[in-house]
């Protein structure tokens, strides 16, 4: 649920807006080397604890069912820069496995160093979306994978054929193809080879995992204390348990779509909605996708699939497993610890965002209180990332003593909205 814009709110949020309409963004930074494959690349056991082995068989699609061979060329394909219109980027490029999958950037670089927009979501367990991407554009792995492609600042191909012919004159993938699929390549089966390989990457086995299975030793009291405020006080299952009433030891999130605050005020909302219900076609997803990584359309969130207005500003639940070591956070990329996630959602962010949903409100959590969230939170780690995570964390802490941009305790305590 969230508030609705009427009249005079709407009008007082436009006025104290900057005016930034849906431009182009040229900017410019250096495209990263191609990520290697290595060990954290993989594909992972699905006899990890916490694993739901239920969900897991069905998330693979009957029209796209696993083999070995089939996850070996998507494997390779997905690290693989020929699939871009210059050879520089490829799908590892913005999911790094040594970075969880992610690329540790507030927002993507991508084709000639051009920077798009959203933060790069993990591939880890993204075989159990209900949607893909920030604003649920696609519902596949297969169609998720096919946008990257083709889009100017991410991989730049003018289309998905043009990435087929590259790969096509490479003997070595039309004997695979030939193996795997028993034809040459083609752009639907290069994308089932794509999403076989993504559906692999599964990651549980955290020490939150080992607690819920028995082990009462696996976390520690701030993190067990964390726990019970994510599902109190903290208010953190509003959004990210799949009910309200039930806690989730699996997911954390609720596959929905919510307004918390960020970067709206950043953004004339208003004149962007008007502007993309007029520029972009309903169930373009090509439109969408351009729109949501190269323009300030982006800003717009799932409005740009839905077009209601409720949906302004709206972006999905990610869930939470390794969120310690996929920063920056957001969609934006915009907060760097978990400390500031944790001020954000304290001081209840947005004050004059008539879109906000209702469950963002000030939480009157105390620095021990944030303290102990962060703990939770950093026993989602898997056991693959553990080193990381705990260097990660000493990071953050450390940060977070003498930089706290989002911290605001008096709003924080203050009063809720009715």
């Amino acid at each position: 649920m969230r508030a609705m814009a009427v009249g005079v709110a709407v009008v007082g949020v436009v006025a104290a807006a900057t005016l930034t309409m849906a431009r182009p963004r040229a900017a410019m930074m250096t495209a990263p080397p191609i990520p290697k494959t290595g060990p954290l690349a993989q594909p992972r056991s699905t006899r990890q604890v916490g694993v739901p082995a239920v969900a897991t068989r069905a998330a693979i699609p009957p029209d796209n069912p696993q083999t070995p061979e089939k996850i070996a060329l998507g494997q390779k394909l997905f690290f693989d820069g020929r699939l871009s219109a210059d050879g520089s980027v490829a799908c590892s490029t913005c999911h790094d496995p040594a970075r969880a999958f992610t690329d540790g950037r507030p927002a993507s670089v991508g084709i000639g160093g051009r920077a798009g927009q959203r933060n790069a979501p993990t591939i880890l367990n993204a075989l159990y979306n209900a949607t893909q991407f920030w604003d649920g554009r696609a519902k596949t792995l297969e169609e998720q994978a096919a946008l990257p492609i083709v889009n100017p600042v991410e991989m730049g191909q003018p289309s998905l054929d043009a990435a087929v012919a590259r790969i096509a004159a490479i003997p070595e993938y039309r004997d695979a193809f030939q193996t795997v699929f028993g034809g040459p390549p083609n752009g639907g089966d290069l994308l089932r080879a794509i999403a076989s390989y993504e559906r692999t990457q599964v990651s549980f086995d955290s020490p939150f995992d080992r607690f819920i299975a028995g082990d009462s030793r696996a976390i520690d009291a701030a993190a067990r204390r964390g726990w019970e405020l994510f599902n109190t006080r903290a208010r953190c299952n509003k959004c990210h348990a799949l009910t309200e009433q039930t806690r989730d030891v699996t997911y954390f999130t609720d596959n929905d779509f919510h307004n918390i605050g960020i970067g709206i005020i950043r953004h004339n909302v208003v004149a962007l909605a008007r502007q993309a219900e007029q520029a972009i076609t309903s169930g373009d997803t090509s439109q969408i996708d351009r729109a949501a990584i190269q323009t300030d359309m982006s800003a717009l969130g799932r409005f740009l699939i839905t077009k209601r207005e409720r949906d302004i500003a709206a972006f999905k639940t990610p869930g939470l497993r390794n969120v310690l070591v996929t920063g920056p956070y957001f969609h934006d990329g915009s907060q760097e610890t978990l400390w500031d996630v944790m001020d954000h959602y304290n001081k209840g962010d947005g004050v004059q965002n008539p879109y906000l949903d209702e469950d963002i409100q000030p939480l009157a959590l105390t620095e021990d209180d944030i303290d102990a969230v962060v703990a939770f939170l950093a026993s989602l780690t898997s056991r693959d990332y553990e080193a990381q995570g705990i260097r990660e964390l000493a990071r953050q802490r450390e940060l977070s003593r003498t930089h706290r941009p989002q911290r605001d305790t008096a709003r924080a305590f203050g009063p809720r909205r009715h």
